[in-house]
């Protein structure tokens, strides 16, 4: 039981080094800044720093360059379905770049009523997949609807990438 644990203390920090697979902690991480160009292709990620590659590699190299510069580390406490909380570290360099990156440059891109519209499905269709209703007509609606917002979603974005911070150098 956990029951009185405080999770704010500091004796009960997880020995990250020991955890962490793909990254390095921040402090682990140069002390010089990474920058990357990732390039999209409406909503689609094609490229970095212009080199062209399919969807698995640019994942691959997107968690090397992110996990080297400590981004992407969850610790989070957790609402499970059936009362209890847990707690859970997780790793997503690759994706927390792309998913920062492709909103940058939907910011630019979008108009103010499609995106504050969007960021709204955002929620519920997560809910659906992790409901498992994957192959549902809501589901290829919501798909719909997003091919139709992703059609100006087209540029190169610039991100520094520093002791576990990501911050926009450009978006073009």
């Amino acid at each position: 039981s956990h029951e009185g644990l405080d999770l704010e203390d500091p004796a009960n920090e997880p020995d990250y080094e020991k955890i962490l697979e793909m990254s390095v902690t921040p402090e682990q991480a140069p002390d010089e800044a990474t920058y990357i160009d990732l390039t999209f292709e409406k909503g689609v990620p094609v490229a970095i720093n212009g080199q062209e590659m399919d969807g698995v590699s640019l994942i691959k190299k997107l968690n090397e360059l992110g996990g080297a510069n400590g981004i992407g580390i969850l610790d989070m406490i957790e609402n499970r379905l059936v009362g209890m909380k847990s707690r859970g570290i997780y790793e997503t360099p690759g994706g927390t770049l792309l998913y920062f990156a492709h909103e940058q440059l939907e910011m630019i891109t979008l108009d103010k009523e499609t995106m504050q519209y969007k960021q709204n499905l955002a929620q519920q269709y997560a809910q659906l997949i992790y409901n498992g209703q994957y192959f549902t007509p809501l589901k290829q609606a919501l798909d719909a609807f997003v091919d139709e917002t992703q059609k100006s979603v087209t540029g190169t974005v610039k991100l520094k990438l520093y002791k576990g911070n990501m911050v926009v150098a450009s978006v073009e």
